[in-house]
């Protein structure tokens, strides 16, 4: 919104700043960031008093974990919160990208709050059935890979672009729209799975959406995709002030959810950030980078599916417990120590990720 400001300007005074995507990438991540700072407490507050028992813990979970109930859930709501208002504070509304990723996360968002509300209410771990969720996961993410795909240059509609590889293109066809579909779902559900110790999953969220941002940066601008090589994809810019605004509502939930957390992301957040970043992949066209750059995620969820095919062959497990965070609780570590070292190994991911802009 506060781009329009450029219309008062005469090219050489304050209002050119709004010009620039940078200058209004910054603005949004110190919006976000205060208001997470400011509606932080009393959301919390709000949160605890509403619930009252807080999130349901799992009977079958590490015996660590019975000291978190009462803690309250939903806190997603306090990311996103800050995250539409300050991408739609200083985004452009003539993007069509910035208003796709934005579709996703709310929509994505409303999908976890009913799940959270449900858990609560009933104080069981069920939620929404997982079918439904799924369902309705599929139909938004459908609405937004069509989205994205009208949106494309015509040399990059259904094409999937290979990292590394200069100029390579494979043309999926019919097959776009579902592997889209695949992206933003499976980074959902698999930011959903990692959402389960104090902050292990918010930060690697943070660090995987900034490193999308700079892609998005650089693929939206024809001089910085000429030199690297990668496919131009026009508008793609916009959305570095999406990532710029999830960082710094992400830092402010930080804040409260550091050990021991006063409030859960709950699925409230987990499907809504994950959910972002597939659409920011696909708008980018880096659906594989996505896969690098959210590498933990990616491990994560087939920690899940690797225990469950493996239990249901054979009857016995792989793992002491899926999601692997919680294998390596049973084994004694420490959360803190799981914490930290999941965002390391999410780091050193990210800039694997963004050498494959260079690598060529």
């Amino acid at each position: 919104m506060l781009y329009w400001l450029t219309a008062l300007s005469d090219g050489g005074d304050f209002f050119n700043l709004f010009r620039y995507i940078t200058f209004r990438a910054g603005g949004a991540f110190l919006t976000a960031l205060i208001f997470g700072f400011v509606f932080g407490k009393p959301l919390i507050n709000v949160l605890r008093k509403k619930q009252g028992k807080g999130q349901p813990i799992r009977d079958d979970g590490p015996e660590g974990h019975f000291v978190k109930a009462g803690t309250p859930t939903m806190g997603g709501l306090l990311i996103v919160g800050a995250l539409l208002t300050a991408t739609l504070l200083w985004a452009r509304w003539d993007n069509p990208f910035v208003w796709m990723v934005m579709f996703v996360t709310l929509a994505f968002a409303l999908i976890g709050f009913v799940d959270d509300y449900a858990k609560v209410s009933k104080q069981n771990t069920a939620g929404v059935p997982g079918k439904v969720r799924l369902a309705l996961g599929v139909a938004i993410a459908a609405a937004a890979a069509v989205w994205a795909s009208w949106h494309h240059p015509d040399a990059l509609q259904n094409q999937l672009a290979l990292p590394v590889f200069k100029d390579v293109l494979l043309n999926l066809g019919l097959f776009y729209i579902p592997f889209s579909i695949i992206v933003i779902v499976g980074s959902a559900n698999a930011v959903n799975l990692t959402d389960g110790l104090d902050g292990l999953a918010i930060m690697p969220v943070m660090i995987a959406a900034g490193t999308l941002g700079i892609i998005a940066y650089a693929v939206g601008r024809v001089d910085f995709s000429e030199y690297l090589d990668v496919h131009y994809v026009p508008g793609t810019g916009e959305i570095l002030i999406f990532t710029a605004a999830l960082f710094g509502g992400g830092l402010g939930f930080l804040w409260y959810n550091a050990p021991p957390a006063a409030v859960f992301m709950g699925d409230t957040g987990s499907l809504a950030l994950g959910g972002a970043l597939g659409a920011i992949a696909v708008a980018t066209k880096h659906e594989l980078v996505l896969a690098i750059v959210g590498g933990l995620f990616v491990v994560e969820a087939l920690s899940v599916i690797i225990q469950v095919l493996y239990f249901k062959r054979t009857g016995r497990r792989v793992f002491l417990m899926a999601p692997i965070h919680h294998h390596y609780e049973k084994k004694g570590w420490a959360e803190p120590t799981i914490v930290i070292r999941f965002w390391i190994i999410s780091l050193i991911l990210a800039m694997i990720g963004l050498a494959t802009l260079k690598v060529r």
